[in-house]
């Protein structure tokens, strides 16, 4: 079932029905993030008889609320929105609230964040959030001002501890760092699944098809987050839901004094045209770091080495099932 979104706290006022809510900004929908929807999930099943039913629903932001009060330390996306939105859907939430976060949400107190967003505008009954949550002008709402709230407003507060990867605390900035470092299996581990890039399939610089070998040209979201090197990969047509073992360079194409960073994968089964206009392409292992060759036949060489290593990752799967160490 896809959820309901509300771009706006006018249009959730109107549409949103009393919910179970989890609030957070879900960069990712990584481990952390799946525990809050879980939760709100079953807090709704659970009171599912009561006269006015439960919604699991989110409450997410956007732009991130650094933007507003810290724009020096604003994050690299892990997710586009829209990508977010489709996960928050997949694991649950049957109402989402963007709720666009301005300079005059932030000056909100932690009691008129309560009252008028959750209480007035999202109509709350729970409310789930993380042990480190904190809400309201300089963040001076806590999970103990929001349980006191709670009490006054009339709303069942829950607050979950961090959930744990060999022994690592889940995090979005974690998953940043280790998504920038290239070690996307630690990534994959903490988001329960391939981290993805999804956009549109656009025309490259026309030296793969001439000089090595030809690629699909994928367009990321802005400000997001990019491995960078090259992985063992599967892409998948976000229409039609094709999908194709690959391998993926993303960088600057060094060997041909590249300054925009590209993110160009090869299939490696047979590939018929017409390219797909839309693609998501899902990182499963590191390669190698990109690097300058002396020239296109010497990269091209590597690429088909590159190749060969990725081929034989797949034939491992095929035999040995898809391996929740390996991938995850």
């Amino acid at each position: 079932m896809t959820a309901t979104v509300f771009r706006s706290l006018e249009e959730a006022c109107r549409g949103a029905k009393p919910c179970a809510l989890a609030i957070g900004n879900f960069d990712g929908v990584h481990l952390g993030h799946q525990a809050l929807l879980r939760k709100a999930v079953e807090t709704a099943g659970a009171n599912v008889s009561e006269p006015n039913k439960e919604m699991p629903a989110v409450l997410t932001f956007d732009p991130h609320p650094t933007t507003i009060v810290a724009p020096e330390r604003i994050p690299l996306k892990i997710y586009s929105l829209e990508q977010r939105l489709d996960l928050q859907s997949e694991y649950g939430a049957q109402q989402v609230t963007v709720l666009p976060f301005t300079a005059e949400v932030s000056r909100l107190s932690a009691r008129e964040f309560v009252e008028q967003i959750l209480v007035r505008g999202l109509r709350v009954q729970t409310v789930v959030v993380g042990e480190n949550f904190r809400f309201g002008f300089g963040q001076s709402g806590d999970i103990s001002v929001l349980s006191r709230l709670g009490e006054q407003f009339g709303f069942q507060a829950f607050f979950l501890p961090p959930v744990l990867t060999r022994g690592e605390v889940v995090s979005s900035s974690a998953i940043r760092r280790y998504l920038l470092e290239g070690k996307v299996v630690r990534a994959n581990r903490m988001l329960g699944r391939c981290f993805a890039l999804q956009g549109p399939v656009v025309s490259g610089f026309g030296i793969g098809s001439k000089q090595t070998v030809p690629t699909l040209n994928l367009r990321p979201a802005s400000h997001q987050v990019i491995p960078r090197g090259v992985f063992i990969t599967e892409t998948v047509d976000s229409i039609t839901g094709k999908r194709w073992q690959s391998i993926t360079n993303s960088g600057f194409r060094p060997t041909f004094s590249g300054e925009e960073l590209t993110v160009e994968t090869f299939i490696l089964s047979p590939f018929e045209p017409p390219a797909p206009a839309q693609i998501s392409v899902e990182f499963r292992r590191f390669v190698r770091s990109e690097r300058a060759f002396p020239n296109p036949q010497e990269l091209r060489a590597q690429i088909l080495r590159d190749v060969a290593r990725a081929q034989a990752y797949w034939r491992r799967v095929a035999v040995f099932g898809k391996p929740a160490a390996s991938i995850y």
